[in-house]
């Protein structure tokens, strides 16, 4: 699937922070301090974006890290209000396996993966983190799985069958 852009402006997208952090650059002057923000923004239809900003005070460090989810937008494969297939995803040390679920399961998912899925609009998935806990590598690595994803409809248009030829 080509990494087409998906406009940002023509969604109704809401934003959640998942992380703040406080760095510091010593310099021969002493410590400047910095704050980063990891930002998720989605419209709970199957869009979903995540970005990282810098800057001296969280506000600002927020609003950076909007404007760049909102140019790292992807499209997400689902099937119903699940996804279509279990797959993990993997990002440096971050490895996320995601699982689909039956109809009233909900989100099963810790803090930065369950916030992927909320803004995503997936409703029914179980989750589990499997190595590193660093939150930005979990939701990269989250990213990943997504993007990864195919429903049976995309695998036989990729192959030039159909869906029926495709489960024999």
């Amino acid at each position: 699937m080509a990494n087409k852009r998906i406009d940002a402006s023509a969604l109704d997208l809401k934003e959640v922070n998942v992380a703040i952090n406080r760095v510091s650059k010593t310099v021969k002057g002493g410590r400047i301090m910095r704050f980063t923000s990891l930002m998720i923004v989605g419209d709970g239809n199957g869009h979903v974006g995540y970005g990282l900003g810098k800057a001296a005070e969280v506000p600002e460090a927020m609003r950076k890290a909007i404007e760049d989810a909102k140019k790292n937008m992807i499209e997400v494969s689902m099937s119903g209000n699940t996804i279509p297939h279990e797959i993990t995803g993997v990002f440096g040390a971050g490895k996320v396996l995601l699982k689909p679920a039956p109809e009233g399961t909900g989100v099963i998912a810790g803090g930065a993966v369950r916030a992927v899925m909320e803004m995503a609009g997936i409703k029914n998935i179980r989750t589990k983190c499997l190595r590193s806990n660093n939150v930005t590598n979990v939701v990269k690595a989250t990213f990943e799985g997504l993007k990864a994803l195919r429903t049976a409809e995309e695998v036989a248009r990729i192959r030039g069958l159909t869906v029926e030829e495709l489960k024999n």
